[in-house]
């Protein structure tokens, strides 16, 4: 029979080695949450989860731009689109004897007198409307429409329809939409059309409203001669707000 202080003497070493094996394994644990989970330990739907991209931000809805129709007026609007200010503007005919009257004959406009020849050139930065390179001005015919004889209108970068009519010829490569710059000939003063056998260019002020025949419009609405004042010292006066203006109250007449 085996005393029982062997039996315990026996059994003693086993404490420490439990306790050992207890401590190991709990070390091993903290050990595994203290580090980096591995792509080798994911499922495959974790790491396609995972390498997808987050979900971009979404951009701030930006407007579209408010279509024009081809005589530069939005869709639904009484006036000219909203116009650039600043634009420079020139006095419409480059040459040093000309005058002119502050009214005219029974509408809105005004004559420049010059000797025939002289350049007559674009008011403003835009592009040309309608040109007439023919004179079909006939006194036996209506009074009106052919009027003018040569001329060329002008739609500035503001809005506004600048005309210019009898002339003698319209320059090459100026036609229907294509841009020109302030002070750029457009033609030469001269006689055609109902001038009355006397050099000058009639200009005229107006909105645009083409899609028409509407040269009781395209012949003068606003006053210009103030404008044309301020052009000839080297100002900078500008017409647009006063066409808007009168488009609002008047919109595109059907008829003079």
């Amino acid at each position: 029979m085996v005393p029982r202080s062997a039996v315990r003497s026996r059994r003693r070493p086993a404490y420490p080695v439990l306790l050992l094996a207890v401590a190991v394994l709990a070390a091993g644990c903290a050990t595994e949450r203290e580090l980096p989970e591995s792509p080798q330990g994911r499922s495959p739907d974790a790491l396609r989860t995972a390498e997808q991209p987050a979900p971009a931000e979404p951009s701030p809805a930006t407007a579209s731009p408010t279509p024009t129709a081809p005589d530069g007026t939005a869709p639904g609007s009484t006036g000219p689109t909203p116009t650039r200010t600043g634009l420079r503007h020139v006095f419409p005919v480059r040459a040093d004897n000309v005058d002119y009257h502050p009214t005219h004959s029974a509408y809105p406009g005004t004559d420049l007198f010059a000797d025939c020849g002289e350049p007559f050139v674009a008011v403003t930065d835009g592009r040309i409307l309608e040109v007439s390179r023919v004179d079909r001005y006939d006194k036996r015919g209506p009074q009106g429409p052919y009027n003018g004889g040569l001329s060329v209108s002008l739609l500035g970068d503001d809005g506004v329809r600048y005309y210019g009519s009898h002339l003698s010829v319209v320059d090459r490569g100026i036609k229907e939409g294509a841009r020109v710059r302030a002070g750029q000939q457009l033609g030469k003063v001269g006689r055609t059309g109902n001038a009355n056998n006397v050099c000058h260019v009639h200009f005229g002020i107006s909105p645009p409203c083409t899609g028409q025949d509407d040269w009781w419009i395209r012949r003068g609405v606003v006053w210009p001669a103030k404008y044309l004042d301020s052009w000839r010292r080297g100002g900078n006066r500008e017409p647009a707000a006063a066409v808007t203006a009168w488009r609002r109250e008047h919109g595109c007449p059907a008829k003079p």
